[in-house]
């Protein structure tokens, strides 16, 4: 199994950047699909990103495609959010997932492994 650690969350102005990372102790880090995920207040939490095993592949949310870019580094590893032209509506708590679902999946089902997240705050 693994264990998701998340970092880099913090409070940026609109149209600003922010890079998460995602440690993730364990075995086997490759053998997994990552996602991130986020859940702003009062509202449930949301797909964000997901990444292939070998990171050939992502998948994205519509609302952040060409802003978010995912990535991973499977000797560190690890998995990073980059995320540009951030906007107000983007402030929430932001999760990384270890799963072993489909090369990518959104489906927060398909995660075992969660990491406590990290606060990103976007201000207008």
């Amino acid at each position: 199994q693994v264990q998701p650690v998340e970092s880099g969350g913090g409070l940026v102005q609109a149209g600003g950047s922010l890079r998460l990372s995602c440690a993730a102790s364990g075995r086997s880090f490759s053998s997994y699909i990552m996602g991130w995920f986020r859940q702003a207040p009062e509202k449930e939490r949301e797909f964000v990103a997901t990444i292939s095993r070998s990171g050939a592949s992502t998948y994205y949310t519509e609302s952040v495609k060409g802003r978010f870019t995912m990535s991973r580094d499977n000797a560190k590893n690890t998995v990073y959010l980059q995320m540009n032209s951030l906007k107000p509506e983007d402030t929430a708590v932001y999760y990384c997932a270890a799963g072993r679902g489909h090369a990518t999946d959104p489906n927060p089902q398909k995660y075992d492994y969660w990491g406590q997240g990290t606060q990103v705050t976007v201000s207008s």
